[in-house]
């Protein structure tokens, strides 16, 4: 378990930020932009949480959340490391539970005839937000991962494509299962 107890520690007032390994990076390193990204999705993820998201979902969008930190703490305490060797690393679990999520929300949808507009009730909406976060994290990641030493767990970038999926899946679910989807038409 974390124990803080100091919030405010003036320790990055001069641009840099620690890994959980205790090394000390700018704040604008590219594995600190991914980390930020991470946490957006996961704040968002409590955004949903706070209101018109239909109870059942619950549980599920808590279990992202858990996931996404996770992740953090996957991509900031290196393997190899003391820390990081008492570190959770995502793996084959939570993507096939994500896989798995995917699978039965989407079998309850029609299929897609066109791209739809991203909105709708206020629960799609905010989902439609998570998942374009999720994929601007995957893409830092992407972006953090060539510069990483060592290297970036595999998983965690499996791990946001599918959230982006999934994320993408319970819009169309808060929509009416989809029969509230507005599509998109070209040249409208």
């Amino acid at each position: 378990m974390v124990h803080l107890d100091r919030i405010t520690t003036r320790t990055g007032d001069d641009g840099t930020t620690a890994l959980g390994d205790g090394r000390r990076v700018a704040k604008n390193h590219p594995l600190i932009i991914a980390l930020g990204s991470v946490d957006e999705v996961n704040s968002l993820l409590g955004v949903l949480r706070s209101g018109g998201l239909p109870l059942s979902m619950d549980a599920l969008v808590e279990r992202l959340q858990q996931d996404c930190f996770d992740l953090g703490a996957d991509l900031c305490c290196p393997p190899g490391t003391p820390i990081g060797a008492r570190v959770h690393r995502l793996g084959t679990t939570e993507i096939e539970r994500l896989e798995g999520w995917i699978a039965s929300e989407n079998a309850q949808l029609p299929a897609l005839t066109s791209f739809i507009l991203p909105g709708g009730t206020a629960a799609a909406a905010h989902w439609h937000l998570a998942r374009t976060v999720a994929r601007r994290a995957e893409r830092d990641l992407v972006t953090a991962a060539r510069h990483a030493d060592p290297a970036i767990n595999p998983a965690c970038l499996l791990y946001l494509n599918r959230l982006s999926d999934l994320c993408f899946i319970l819009s169309r679910r808060c929509n009416g299962d989809g029969k509230n989807d507005q599509l998109w038409v070209p040249a409208r």
